[in-house]
């Protein structure tokens, strides 16, 4: 039996590079970026001394440099999931360290496999901007699930502010200094924002259309209607914050009742996948003897269609829109 390494390297490779672009995003901008810390990046800025209208800059230059950087040649395919996962590396940065894990790849390439020389340059090209698209997208993902279980705890905790008196300004206030990262920061945004005279349903809205929340735009309504028509603020949001902790508890309740037919579907896509690829290491003759026959390549493409098909219907049966 002959095993062959060649996938397996190619896989420590892709591997190699998702953890050389996160070890680059910690070593530029700090333990502070990561969303696993208590006190959140925005109080962390100001506690180094740094002004407090030089953190505003900064972090509102984070949050919408990617979007502003549409235009760019296939950057836009990039630009929305960066945006959410307020990625603080600029565009031209982003694209750099795209530039550099491709080198790294190729090089990698070149040392560990036997690849021709258009082969190595494909595929470290595909690792390349695949593994930064990758590694962005989970950041997005990440992030966007913490803001969402943060959001029911953020408006609790403003309408115990409003309930002992201070204005919804300070209750924002207080959940910039509460609240851990992601949403500590963005309300921290909004309050140093207030503080220089934008009004707070604005930075709301423009924050709810940035993380793309419908809950967020619920707040940003709610808070509307009240500075609009008046009202108790305090019994609104409490009602609010009610509403999205029972949405919360909906989704997670679709999510687990679909999670057993999402994991068939993920098994049914990808065990083809994993068989060939299996063959392959073990025996990497073992198609030789038909891949040289003219029917070969249409019937691989065929296949391919179909479980392309296959992932679509899969994905189409498993997903339910609450």
């Amino acid at each position: 039996m002959i095993i062959s390494p060649t996938p397996i390297i190619y896989g420590l490779i892709f591997v190699a590079v998702l953890l050389l672009v996160e070890g680059i995003y910690l070593l530029v901008f700090g333990k502070s970026i990561s969303l696993n810390n208590r006190l959140n990046r925005r109080l962390e800025m100001l506690e180094k001394g740094t002004r407090r209208e030089e953190v505003l800059e900064q972090l509102r230059k984070e949050a919408h440099q990617h979007m502003q950087a549409k235009g760019i040649p296939l950057y836009s395919l990039l630009a929305t999931k960066a945006q959410k996962a307020n990625i603080a590396f600029s565009p031209m940065a982003l694209i750099g360290v795209m530039a550099l894990v491709t080198v790294v790849a190729f090089v990698g390439l070149s040392i560990g496999t036997q690849a021709s020389v258009p082969v190595r340059i494909a595929l470290a090209i595909l690792m390349g901007v695949g593994g930064i698209y990758f590694w962005v997208s989970g950041k997005a993902n990440k992030r966007i699930k913490l803001a969402e279980e943060q959001l029911p705890d953020a408006v609790e905790l403003m309408v115990r502010s409003l309930r002992v008196g201070h204005p919804f300004s300070s209750a924002i206030q207080t959940v910039a200094k509460e609240i851990p990262d992601p949403l500590g920061s963005e309300f921290g945004i909004i309050a140093d924002e207030a503080a220089y005279g934008r009004n707070v349903v604005e930075s709301l809205r423009d924050l709810a259309e940035r993380l793309d929340m419908q809950d967020l735009r619920f707040l940003a309504v709610a808070v509307s209607i009240q500075q609009t028509s008046g009202g108790n603020l305090a019994e609104v949001l409490e009602g609010l914050a009610k509403v999205i902790r029972s949405r919360f508890r909906l989704f997670r309740r679709v999510r687990a009742i679909t999670a057993e037919p999402k994991w068939s579907g993920v098994f049914l896509s990808a065990f083809p996948v994993v068989v060939m690829v299996i063959i392959q290491v073990v025996s990497p003759h073992y198609y030789d003897a038909v891949k040289e026959t003219p029917a070969f390549i249409p019937a691989a493409l065929i296949v391919f269609a179909l479980l392309g098909a296959n992932v679509i219907f899969m994905k189409v049966m498993t997903t339910i829109k609450v």
